[in-house]
């Protein structure tokens, strides 16, 4: 197991009240926390949190990837909510890439790389909702990068991986000074650090039109174009929303994958489930619930415009009554399974005083994305085009200025125009999944926050369509509740106990007694408080 998370408490400044940051890194909390200290609000530090995250978690997220965001202010009934992921190119189409001889977007090449829309998300954000200067804010970030950080065991063992993928790029020496830099080594990121200056001080126009663009344009191989970067990436858009546990869930609508958090629960929840988590048929309705909306995934989550239904399709009370019909209570049903598609992601929850709350996910996607820098700006470049396909005619066919499938699933719970919780995760295809095991636990089940964090999880792998899939469970699970999912016909694989690629999970209770949760299974994942 790793080490227990931090949780710690500061005084916030004049006039404020419980402040709370939960992010994968406890030096992007502590960035945070000094920004709502500063008079910050949630949004001002969630980017702090997300900049910090950028400097020394780099194989999690940075400005080269995509950035989707859900804002709850006080009375709202309804979460602002912001699509900043980047569109395709419109150097290249889907008949030049298959005439090159692909069958498939290549994984980690110049065609996965579509525009960033981490930057154009910040400067929506603060647009919107900010308080403090972006120089202010991105401050804790642009220190750090310039004065050094001690690298994580997390990271180390990232290095170490990609060593032979980053090798030679402009934005790696930094982090290989001599080989990969090793856990406990203080490294620092000085070209990142003007790059984020430049942003500081010259906003979007600073990054796509300047050293950052010019690098995008080389490294995508002439995919992405000037007029492509001038193209804002952010869009507020209106949320999924269904009503589950007497609660109201919020997420992302496709081109995200967040309605399958929502279909799972509320399929669940219709199944009369029992209580105890450590239930064998509590645990075997939840993945039969996953199961049964997961398989549809590479059809229905696309760009909006080429999508077969909408949010509210994808979500009709009607559509997923029918889905329930067909689970067992007593033995698995096959359904068609989407393929795997691990991915590099950072998720952040930031309450502040006056009981704002935002739910921010920032990615590159595969790790460091596309192993591909933009020349020596420090900004690795996601590759988030491996979303798409080449299948002519298919909704989420590669195409200029579409936006491809995506796994970012963040969410945003209310109750009437009351925040209730903030829930979110990396994890690529499995982030529904764990979301919606720590929703069922806490809502269903009645666990408070740290508990429903601590339980054990299990994780379906994607097998081909048609195919049974086996569930991964963390060795902490009880050998009752193993053996009484395998007598229900699933395929069981024991892992480690705390298997940390499975999270961090990163939420915030924001009822009467605000608190937040990090998760066990990473070690630098904290939860830091601020209080008048």
């Amino acid at each position: 197991m790793n080490r227990p998370v931090e949780a710690t408490r500061a005084t916030a400044g004049e006039g404020g009240g419980v402040g709370i940051v939960v992010s994968p890194h406890h030096m992007a909390s502590a960035a945070g926390t000094e920004i709502l200290r500063s008079g910050g609000n949630a949004v001002d530090a969630a980017i702090a949190v997300d900049a910090m995250l950028a400097v020394v978690l780099p194989d999690t997220c940075g400005p080269g990837g995509d950035l989707f965001a859900l804002v709850h202010t006080p009375g709202s009934a309804r979460p602002a909510t912001l699509n900043a992921s980047g569109r395709a190119g419109t150097g290249v189409t889907a008949d030049d890439l298959r005439d090159m001889g692909h069958g498939e977007i290549p994984y980690r090449s110049p065609w996965s790389i579509t525009v960033p829309g981490c930057v154009d998300g910040w400067e929506a954000l603060l647009d919107r909702f900010g308080s403090l200067r972006l120089g202010t804010i991105l401050a804790p970030a642009i220190a750090t990068a310039r004065n050094g950080f001690e690298v994580s065991t997390e990271l180390g063992g990232t290095l170490e991986r990609i060593a032979d993928l980053v090798a030679g790029q402009g934005s790696a020496s930094p982090l290989y000074p001599d080989g990969p830099a090793a856990p406990g080594d203080t490294i620092t990121r000085p070209a990142l650090a003007d790059t984020l200056e430049a942003i500081a001080e010259g906003g979007r126009a600073a990054f796509y039109g300047g050293r950052v663009g010019d690098g995008i344009i080389v490294a995508a191989g002439g995919a992405v174009t000037p007029d492509d970067l001038e193209v804002p990436q952010a869009d507020w858009v209106e949320p999924a929303s269904l009503d589950i546990f007497g609660r109201t869930a919020w997420t992302i609508p496709p081109n995200s994958q967040g309605y399958l958090t929502l279909a799972t629960l509320s399929i669940f929840a219709s199944l009369d489930p029992p209580q105890d988590p450590n239930d064998p048929l509590y645990a075997h309705l939840l993945v039969e619930a996953y199961r049964s909306v997961a398989w549809e995934r590479a059809d229905t989550v696309c760009d909006p415009s080429t999508a077969p239904l909408s949010a509210a399709g994808l979500l009709d009370t009607a559509r997923l009554s029918e889905r329930a019909r067909r689970i067992h209570h007593d033995r698995t049903t096959r359904w068609p399974m989407p393929r795997d598609a691990p991915g590099g992601t950072a998720y952040m929850a930031v309450l502040d005083g006056s009981g704002m709350g935002i739910s921010l996910i920032q990615s590159n996607f595969a790790g460091i994305g596309s192993g591909l820098s933009a020349g020596s700006t420090g900004v690795w470049l996601h590759n988030r085009g491996a979303g798409f396909n080449l299948i002519q005619g298919h909704p989420n066919e590669y195409g200029p200025r579409k936006r491809p499938l995506h796994t970012l699933s963040p969410t945003l719970w209310t109750r009437g125009d009351d925040l209730d919780l903030l829930l979110g995760t990396r994890g690529g295809d499995q982030q529904p999944q764990f979301l919606a095991q720590i929703g069922a636990h806490h809502y269903h089940a009645g666990l408070c926050i740290d508990d429903a964090q601590a339980l054990p999880r299990w994780t379906m792998e994607q097998p081909t369509p048609g195919t049974d899939g086996v569930l991964r469970m963390e060795s902490r699970h009880a050998d009752a509740t193993v053996s009484g999912l395998e007598s229900f016909g699933h395929t069981i694989e024991i892992s480690g106990a705390y298997e940390s690629s499975w999270g961090p999970v990163s939420l915030i209770d924001a009822t009467d007694t605000p608190r937040g949760a990090a998760d066990p299974r990473v070690s630098t994942s904290t939860a830091l408080t601020t209080e008048a």
